[in-house]
């Protein structure tokens, strides 16, 4: 088991870098050449910029049972369908009970802007959404064991 971040946005490599050093669990941080991110205890691999470069490159080093960290709906869909275990920043896990309302609730919102309509984004981050991450993670590793 491994755990793959996207580090495309990700505000939680921090987190998962140190859980997965106490944990003694490989963890690997996938991003592109304009989002280039290293931290110690985990193995940064940095690809070409290119629509959706990294999570394919992601998607292919998956094995199953393994952890990725996304927040990206589809990237999500392709990881559930190669038996990893998904969670998204705020400790969410992707699931194949949930992931095609999330598909079609970005679906939806694409067509809203697409259409010249606004959305509210999301709202500054918060601690308490740090900790839930972080007891969500270690709750699935414990699970795991």
């Amino acid at each position: 088991m491994k755990i793959l971040i996207d580090a495309d946005g990700c505000p939680v490599v921090d987190v998962t870098v140190q859980i997965s050093i106490e944990r003694q669990v490989e963890c690997f941080i996938l991003c592109d050449t304009s989002h280039v991110l290293e931290k110690d205890g985990a193995t940064t691999l940095i690809f070409p910029k290119g629509a959706d470069s990294v999570d394919f490159a992601l998607v292919n080093r998956i094995s199953p049972g393994d952890i990725v960290i996304t927040q990206d709906y589809g990237l999500a869909a392709m990881c559930l369908s190669k038996n990893a275990t998904v969670l998204n920043q705020d400790g969410m896990e992707y699931t194949t009970h949930n992931i095609d309302a999330l598909l079609l609730a970005r679906h939806t919102a694409k067509k809203i802007r697409n259409a010249g309509g606004r959305l509210k984004g999301p709202r500054k981050r918060s601690k308490v959404q740090d900790k839930e991450f972080h007891t969500a993670l270690t709750f699935l590793l414990d699970r795991k064991e």
